[in-house]
C-alpha cells in the first residue's frame, strides 16, 4: 500500500468543469492507495484504487473505495479526471478496466492484503471484474465493524430469470480471509427483504443448476457449512465505525 498520491497535474489544466469538480472533491490526504497503474510513454494515463478513510466517519453504509482514472493530453497540456465510488474492490476494478487499465495491474493479492477464503470467491470476483457494463448498480452498503461486510445490489442485463443479483462480501478477521457470494432475486424488493431479515441462505443463481454448475454448487454447500450467518438487520442497523474499527477492503488487519 502507498499512502501518498500525486497525479503530477501542476502544469496541466482540466479539459472541462466535470474534471475540475471531480479533482477538487477528492481529498488526497484521506486516501490510502491500494493499487495504481501508470501508462507509458510519458504517463498519459493513471489508474488508482484507493480507500477513503474519511468515509469511515461519515454516513454509515457509504462506499469507502474510490476508483480514479486520469487521462493527460500532454500536447494540449490538459487532463480529464474521473472518480467512482464502490463498496467492493471487484466493482472498482471493473470500472477501471472499462477505462483501459489492465486487470492484472489492479490485483490485491499478497503482502498486506488478506486472501480469498475459497475458489468460489475468486470466481465471483473475476466475474464482476470482467463483466463490462453488464451490471447496473442499484444500491450498495458497507459495514466496517460488526458485521464486517459489503454488498452491491445490481440488475443483471444478461439474464431473464432472477435478474436482481446481490454480490455479498464478508470478512473473517480471525482467519485473515474474506468471501464473496452471488445471490439471485426476482426483484429488488425481495432482495431487500432478504437483507433485512437474513433468515434464509442467500438464494443461489439459477445458472448454478445448469450442466456447468455441479462444481459451483459443491463449493457453495461447503462454504455455507463453514461460515457463520451474518447479523440480521445489518442493512437497517449497521453501527458507525469506532476508532478501532477496521476499514472494509482486503488489507491484512485493516486498521487505520
Amino acid at each position: 500500500m502507498i499512502d501518498t498520491l500525486d497525479f503530477d497535474l501542476d502544469d496541466l489544466s482540466p479539459t472541462d468543469g466535470a474534471s475540475e469538480e471531480a479533482m477538487e472533491a477528492l481529498r488526497a490526504g484521506d486516501l490510502t492507495v491500494l493499487s495504481q497503474h501508470h501508462t507509458t510513454p510519458a504517463g498519459s494515463h493513471s489508474f488508482v484504487l484507493a480507500h477513503d478513510r474519511s468515509v469511515t466517519w461519515g454516513i454509515p453504509g457509504e462506499p469507502q473505495l474510490v476508483a480514479i482514472a486520469v487521462a493527460r493530453d500532454l500536447r494540449q497540456s490538459t487532463f480529464t479526471f474521473e472518480t467512482s465510488r464502490h463498496a467492493t474492490a471487484s466493482f472498482a476494478q471493473n470500472w477501471l478496466a472499462e477505462r483501459g487499465c489492465p486487470l492484472e495491474e489492479l490485483a490485491l493479492r499478497g503482502g498486506d492484503f488478506i486472501e480469498p477464503a475459497d475458489d468460489l470467491t475468486v470466481q465471483v470476483e473475476h466475474q464482476i471484474q470482467k463483466s463490462g457494463t453488464r451490471y447496473e448498480v442499484l444500491d450498495t452498503y458497507t459495514s466496517d465493524y460488526d458485521p464486517s461486510e459489503a454488498w452491491a445490489l445490481v440488475r443483471d442485463s444478461q439474464v431473464t430469470q432472477a435478474p436482481i443479483r446481490l454480490f455479498y462480501e464478508e470478512w473473517n478477521h480471525d482467519a485473515g480471509t474474506y468471501t464473496m457470494r452471488e445471490g439471485a432475486f426476482p426483484d429488488d424488493a425481495v432482495a431487500q427483504t432478504w437483507l433485512d431479515k437474513r433468515s434464509e441462505p442467500l438464494p443461489e443463481p439459477p445458472e448454478y443448476s445448469d450442466h456447468n454448475g455441479a462444481a459451483v454448487r459443491s463449493r457453495v454447500a461447503l462454504s455455507r457449512s463453514a461460515r457463520t450467518s451474518p447479523t440480521p438487520q445489518a442493512r437497517l442497523h449497521a453501527p458507525r465505525a469506532t476508532a478501532a474499527a477496521p476499514f472494509p477492503c482486503p488489507v491484512q488487519g485493516r486498521l487505520l
